[in-house]
């Protein structure tokens, strides 16, 4: 299903704070008429296997609200079809960090609001958390956030400019457990070679991780990848960065026992030809 901005939005329903929306759709009428977009880069434009799995439904009230009225201003549907200027999208010409998979956006809303100076690009396929961050970057003023909707490959790869990112963050992505979808886990060897031509030298890429299998796994893969170099003396796992927010959700983990791992990697200068020999 595809949506258009020029299909009238419904009336609004009188729902209260929280109430998840029930609107009776036509078929072919858009659930956000003037939000993001089910599919914005087309099933015909990617055929790999994909990290994520987008899901829609369960949206309150608020969340529609916010995802009706600021979209149009702080969304981006990560289309594949333009090059992006970061500058004009934000208004400014201050850092722009790139955060892939922000959950409901309560710890993004919280970095914005700790480092105004810094902008932050966060890019998910879940509409509820897409409309909760919508709803706190108003709610506390956060003119620093912007929220990308779609695949953050085709966001890299087709959408933004080489050198354009002074920041990557990865938090808690789906560990894809077994065995046979581990193919399916973001942070493989293609992924940074990706991102390093995104990045400045000097930016950072920043994981995080609940399963520690998978924390082995970005630890192998990042210290074998020519781009990136461990901030940390001893080649190993970073304590917490305070910029970084204990969460809820990982507050309940360490709480039964979990183990959280941080990664810190450095992008390293650019290699020339002659360098590289």
């Amino acid at each position: 299903m595809s949506d258009s901005l020029n299909t009238p939005a419904p009336p609004p329903a009188a729902h209260g704070p929280g109430v998840a929306v029930r609107h009776t759709r036509a078929k072919g009428e858009p659930r956000f008429p003037d939000g993001p977009k089910a599919d914005p880069a087309g099933s015909h434009f990617e055929r790999r296997i994909r990290s994520f799995q987008p899901r829609r439904s369960r949206v309150t009230a608020g969340q529609a609200d916010a995802l009706q009225r600021l979209w149009p201003t702080w969304g981006l549907d990560i289309d594949g079809q333009r090059v992006i200027d970061l500058g004009a999208l934000f208004g400014n010409d201050h850092p722009v960090v790139l955060e892939i998979g922000f959950g409901m956006g309560e710890a993004t809303a919280q970095m914005a609001a700790g480092d105004p100076d810094t902008n932050i690009l966060a890019v998910d396929v879940h509409t509820p958390g897409q409309g909760n961050l919508l709803a706190l970057a108003d709610r506390n003023g956060l003119s620093n956030v912007r929220v990308g909707n779609g695949d953050a490959i085709i966001l890299l790869r087709e959408m933004l400019r080489p050198d354009s990112l002074d920041g990557l963050r990865v938090y808690f992505p789906d560990p894809w457990p077994k065995k046979r979808h581990h193919k399916r886990r973001l942070i493989q060897p293609e992924f940074l070679t990706l991102a390093a031509a995104r990045m400045r030298p000097g930016a950072l890429l920043h994981c995080a991780t609940d399963w520690e299998p998978y924390a082995e796994q970005m630890l192998e893969v990042l210290t074998a990848h020519p781009d990136f170099e461990n901030t940390q003396a001893d080649g190993g796992f970073a304590p917490r960065p305070e910029f970084r927010p204990l969460t809820r959700f990982e507050g309940q983990g360490l709480d039964k026992g979990h183990v959280v791992n941080d990664l810190l990697f450095r992008r390293v200068p650019h290699r020339t030809a002659e360098q590289g020999r």
